[in-house]
């Protein structure tokens, strides 16, 4: 019945109530956006965005994001209607609010390089690259993840990147202060995504200072043992992605901050200290073991691609452990 109401016209007072009430639906239970996606949730919200009353459409675009950004929700259901990208786009302006939203929308449903083409198509690129710069770290965060899904292995979308200009400064500049130490880690992951994506599609290179000065020690910074476990995980994928073709990053990184070394601890999970004082970081950490032992392994054989000195290294560091792990 609530959808039923929001997709007929009444005064926007109750839709921006009863939109508000199915967003409210949307934050239970993942059975319970699984009936509002069955109920055809999606397309009366999208329909509601129509409306020119900014509160309903933020309330439309809340209930939108939480249930896009759900594991049960088929993504595709944003780009069956051609319409509604354009649409969003042109909703970025309305408010920070809706700025947020439609980013958090576009960095979770971009899945394929089909959808990174609708939404480079429809001027992602030239629409979102203001928001980094935005007064709102949600906006600035959203619109950074943003071009973190756009940018991966697509290097049309890494030329154009290069190119962009972000209030008369190049967005690659931007990334690089959005990786300094004082800005939140997930900053600094993301931003040092960009880049490294960038990087690999042959549209900054491989020598430049933002790579070699910047990108690589950050995410070196992000394996080390007081970044939480999936920061952890992911720092070190990036970081094999970013030095897979190149003999000399693989070198600077292998004597950067004992980065080998520091690989070691990621077969240290869970630790006794972990189960002694904190039983849920326990819990946690043998969740995700595998993880850090799968990244761990991908960024050993990133590192000893080429170089028979770093292989040594690398199997030096491995042998170590498992002779040290066998006397306990």
């Amino acid at each position: 019945k609530l959808i039923f109401l929001i997709k007929n016209n009444c005064p926007s007072c109750c839709l921006s109530d009863r939109a508000v009430v199915l967003g409210s639906l949307a934050m239970g239970t993942e059975n319970n956006i699984k009936s509002l996606v069955d109920c055809h949730i999606i397309p009366a919200l999208l329909q509601g965005l129509l409306c020119s009353d900014l509160i309903f459409i933020e309330a439309c675009l809340r209930c939108l994001r939480t249930i896009f950004i759900s594991p049960v929700t088929p993504v595709q259901l944003l780009y069956t209607d051609p319409t509604v990208i354009p649409h969003l786009m042109s909703l970025l302006s309305r408010s920070q609010h809706t700025q947020e939203y439609i980013t958090q929308i576009f960095a979770h449903c971009c899945k394929t390089p089909e959808h990174q083409t609708v939404l480079f198509n429809h001027g992602a690129i030239q629409n979102i690259a203001p928001l980094l710069i935005s007064p709102s770290y949600k906006v600035r965060m959203q619109a950074l993840k943003c071009f973190s899904v756009l940018a991966y292995e697509n290097a049309q979308v890494s030329m154009t990147l290069v190119n962009v200009l972000v209030d008369g400064e190049q967005l690659s500049q931007v990334f690089v202060r959005m990786m300094q130490r004082d800005k939140p880690i997930e900053m600094q992951l993301t931003a040092a995504k960009c880049l490294t994506y960038m990087c690999r599609a042959g549209d900054i290179r491989t020598d430049d200072n933002c790579i070699v000065l910047k990108t690589l020690p950050c995410l070196v910074r992000m394996c080390s043992k007081e970044r939480l476990l999936e920061e952890r995980v992911e720092g070190a994928e990036t970081l094999a992605y970013l030095m897979e073709t190149d003999i000399e990053l693989q070198r600077i990184a292998s004597v950067t901050d004992h980065l080998v070394s520091m690989l070691a601890d990621y077969f240290k999970y869970p630790s006794s200290v972990s189960a002694i004082t904190d039983i849920k970081r326990l819990d946690h950490d043998l969740k995700h073991a595998h993880e850090l032992r799968q990244a761990a392994f991908k960024l050993y054989a990133s590192l000893g691609s080429n170089d028979e000195d770093i292989r040594k290294k690398v199997m030096h560091s491995i042998l170590l452990y498992y002779i040290v792990s066998a006397l306990f």
